[in-house]
Order: C-alpha cells, then sequence, then structure tokens
C-alpha cells in the first residue's frame, strides 16, 4: 500500500478528529500520548551485555503491559557518568533506575552490600543463589531499604571474575607479583590483590580499554560476558580462568520515583524486573 506525508498528516488529522468525538476508544488515546513514567535506567555495561540486553527487552514488555505507560530508556556503557555520578544522581532523583554491583559502589552506602565480593567465596551458582536468593539476599535488600532506596528482588548475574593479562598467563599466585591490574574502586577488590601481591589500580570502566592498551595496567579482572562487550580481547593475550570472585547487579530505584507510580503499575515493572 503506497503511503506517503500527505496519507500520513489525512491519516493523523482523521483519527484526531476521532479522539475528540468520542469514535476510538480510551486505550487508543492513551498509547498515542507521551508516557506517563518516562524513566531512565543508567548501567556501567557495554550495550551488548547480556544484561542491558535483558533490560531493553523488559523494558519493551513493561511499556506493552501497561499499555504505554511506563517507558524505560536504557543508557547503558556510562553515558550518564562513572559509578559514582549515577549513584549520586539516583539518590537525588535525576536517575530513577541504576544497575550496580553490590561490591562497588553500593557499599559506600551499604557497606554489607559488599559480601558478594569476598575472594573466593563461592565456589558455584548453586552456592551464589541459595545465599543471593535466600536469607543472606533477603537481609541485603532490607539494609538497601533503610537506606532510602527500591530494590528488586532478585540479583542480575555477572558471573564469577577472571583475570586477562598482556604480559603472561596467571596459573598461580605468585604469577601476580608486582603486577599493575585494574579493579574497581570497592575495598574488597583492592585488598584482595593487595594480599596477592599485585599492584591494583582503580580505574573507571569506560577507562579500562585505552589503560590496557596505552600499558597503564597489564591486566583487568571481569566477567567473560564483560571481556567480550567491551572488546578487551583486542588489548589483552590471555584469559585465566581464576574464579577469584562472584559479581552481580542490583537493580536500585529512586524510592521517590518509584512511589509515583501506581501498585499495579510498580507490580508489572518489578515482574519484568
Amino acid at each position: 500500500m503506497g503511503f506517503n506525508r500527505r496519507s500520513f498528516l489525512l491519516t493523523g488529522a482523521g483519527a484526531a478528529v476521532a479522539a475528540a468525538t468520542g469514535l476510538v476508544d480510551g486505550p487508543w488515546v492513551r498509547r498515542a500520548n507521551a508516557a506517563e513514567f518516562s524513566y531512565k535506567v543508567g548501567t556501567n555495561l557495554p550495550a551488548s551485555h547480556p544484561l542491558n540486553v535483558r533490560i531493553q527487552e523488559a523494558s519493551d514488555a513493561i511499556k506493552k503491559e501497561t499499555d504505554g505507560r511506563v517507558d524505560l530508556r536504557v543508557f547503558p556503557n556510562n553515558q550518564l557518568g562513572g559509578d559514582p555520578d549515577m549513584f549520586s544522581q539516583l539518590r537525588a532523583g535525576a536517575l530513577e533506575f541504576y544497575t550496580v554491583s553490590g561490591a562497588n559502589t553500593l557499599s559506600t552506602l551499604v557497606p554489607k552490600a559488599s559480601i558478594s565480593g569476598v575472594g573466593f567465596a563461592y565456589k558455584d551458582y548453586d552456592q551464589v543463589f541459595a545465599a543471593f536468593d535466600g536469607a543472606l539476599g533477603a537481609h541485603i535488600r532490607g539494609l538497601i531499604g533503610k537506606a532510602n532506596l527500591i530494590v528488586q528482588d532478585k540479583i542480575w548475574n555477572n558471573g564469577f571474575r577472571q583475570i586477562t593479562t598482556s604480559t603472561k598467563p596467571i596459573k598461580t599466585p605468585a604469577d601476580l607479583q608486582g603486577m599493575k591490574i585494574r579493579v574497581p574502586g570497592g575495598r574488597l577488590w583492592v585488598s584482595l590483590f593487595k594480599s596477592l601481591s599485585a599492584a591494583p589500580a582503580s580505574i573507571s570502566f569506560n577507562e579500562v580499554y585505552s589503560s590496557l592498551q596505552t600499558k597503564v595496567v597489564d591486566g583487568q579482572e571481569n566477567a567473560l560476558a564483560v571481556v567480550d562487550a567491551a572488546k578487551l580481547y583486542e588489548v589483552q593475550k590471555y584469559c585465566s580462568m581464576t574464579n577469584h570472585m562472584w559479581d552481580g547487579y542490583w537493580l536500585l530505584g529512586n524510592k521517590t520515583a518509584w512511589e509515583k507510580m501506581p501498585p499495579t503499575v510498580r507490580d508489572i515493572v518489578s515482574k519484568w524486573s
């Protein structure tokens, strides 16, 4: 069927008349309008990372199920700033949702949230999810709630973290002696690699690729999905499967923005989160 700007304008005019005269029902009119709740979701991961892919799928499902009332716009890869910036925006209300590792920025406000980042604490995913889907996760969510933030029930899996390097593989702890390695800003990361005699450097994730490329650091550690999505393999030669730490992301919400949505709408958002 032919479709040009003129026919589009005529069709649009007809729809407007129909809406004004009551020839179409309320839901059609609502979908034609802007979303009632247009909220941002900030993440520090590349757009192709499974977490961002899943959030976008959830956003599409939420928009459909709420009949267009909720529109969650995903801003990946530190587009809204580094983790400390996004965390401050979330608390101030400038950002409505934010995904964050418990062992990183969140631990500055809720110290016990960093328990997910204890080195070599979990041997497999059965142990991880028994803990975070159980009493430990409930305890941490309670502490986050007391800090005046909204947190969804399930922690998002980022995966066990591995070490990549440009100089040599890591076969024993001795191979880390004096190695310059990038870590996030959380204290547990720094203390873990210092205890292994490495030289950890806290660098924002959006600077990791260039820091590896220019040899500011010799290596870094991350879950394999992050290594792949950020293309760190382009500037690293070795990947050592150390499983030294498990990492997960809490989906946090600004309390004021959350409570503006009716309970039925909040239930839909939580169901897909």
